[in-house]
């Protein structure tokens, strides 16, 4: 049986992602945030040439097996590198970006499988002078982004895509065979990036860092978030230490919240129902459902999250999410 399986991640910035002094640079201009890439990838190539992401991982893995025994395997695929665009007193200017050399660890293989592990990345053209946190103190490079994509393929036709590792920065998103999204990295730690992340900190050199990956969370949630997010929508934004907890059963609330960044857990009656990523959308119940928190959200790791008025929701909306949500009672 001959089975084909792909997976692709998209390292690109939300507007969110960037905090402290070098968040103005992006206001002068000198660098800028990206639009949050599709839910479904269906030209990588035109989506590149847009300037819609800093980068992609790309790889395809073709396999024959006889039973469980796998007869032959075929790797393509690479880095998709993209560009930076600087506008400045009115002038644009587009700067390649510059690979490094795609990695791919040996292959795995067992009874009725197979496993293609693929490293890629680069760094942006631009310099990016700072002090850092190891010799020589100072650079002027910027640093270095990559993902590590792991595709699994089955005898019985199925394939799995796992995002093992990645750089602390941007935000990493990761698609399926069918090119649809899948897994979000849960945490943009653009300092702990600035200041670690090149020489032998890399996997060029002898290190890798891991990262903390959810689920996808629905379409609708990605199309509420990007109405929260506008330019000119009322919103606050909480910053959570790991442990905080954000909502209470229980409690009264009349507010929405949008999860910019970490890991929420979200608790009914004492148990835990789900662990919920950037993007997703919590809290319709209490405002459609008399005010009250139904479930308890804690941060799992640090957070952010942007905390709405429920008069600034449309209500037909939120009843739609209620509806689309499995987890029971698992919205506050």
């Amino acid at each position: 049986m001959k089975v084909t399986g792909s997976a692709t991640s998209i390292s690109w910035i939300p507007s969110e992602a960037v905090t402290g002094p070098t968040k103005a640079t992006f206001g002068l201009g000198i660098s800028h945030y990206d639009s949050p890439p599709p839910d479904v990838i269906t030209d990588l190539e035109g989506l590149c040439a847009a300037d819609g992401f800093r980068f992609a991982n790309r790889l395809t893995v073709t396999a024959e097996f006889d039973g469980d025994r796998l007869v032959s395997h075929d790797v393509e695929g690479g880095i998709v590198m993209g560009a930076t665009t600087v506008n400045v007193a009115k002038l644009g200017a587009t700067f390649e970006a510059v690979s490094l050399p795609d990695l791919r660890a040996p292959v795995e293989k067992g009874p009725g499988w197979v496993r293609v592990t693929q490293t890629c990345g680069g760094r942006t053209a631009l310099p990016l002078p700072r002090p850092v946190r190891h010799p020589p103190f100072v650079k002027l490079q910027a640093p270095i982004v990559w993902t590590t994509i792991a595709l699994t393929l089955h005898s019985d036709g199925r394939t799995e895509v796992a995002l093992p590792s990645a750089s602390r920065f941007p935000r990493h998103w990761v698609y399926d065979t069918d090119g649809k999204l899948v897994l979000k990295t849960a945490l943009a730690e653009y300092h702990e990036w600035m200041a670690h992340s090149f020489g032998k900190r890399t996997p060029w050199g002898n290190d890798d860092s891991q990262v903390v990956t959810t689920a996808a969370e629905t379409a609708l949630e990605r199309d509420l978030s990007t109405r929260i997010m506008r330019a000119d929508a009322t919103h606050d934004v909480h910053k959570l230490d790991a442990g905080t907890v954000l909502a209470k059963q229980g409690d009264p609330g009349d507010e929405l919240y949008l999860l910019l960044d970490g890991v929420l857990s979200v608790d009914v009656d004492g148990e835990s129902v789900a662990e919920l990523g950037p993007g997703a959308v919590v809290g319709e119940r209490a405002v459609l459902e008399g005010g009250r928190r139904t479930s308890t959200l804690t941060a799992s790791t640090r957070a952010k999250v942007a905390a709405v008025a429920a008069a600034d929701i449309d209500l037909d909306r939120l009843r739609e999410l209620a509806e689309g949500h499995n987890r029971e009672s698992a919205d506050s």
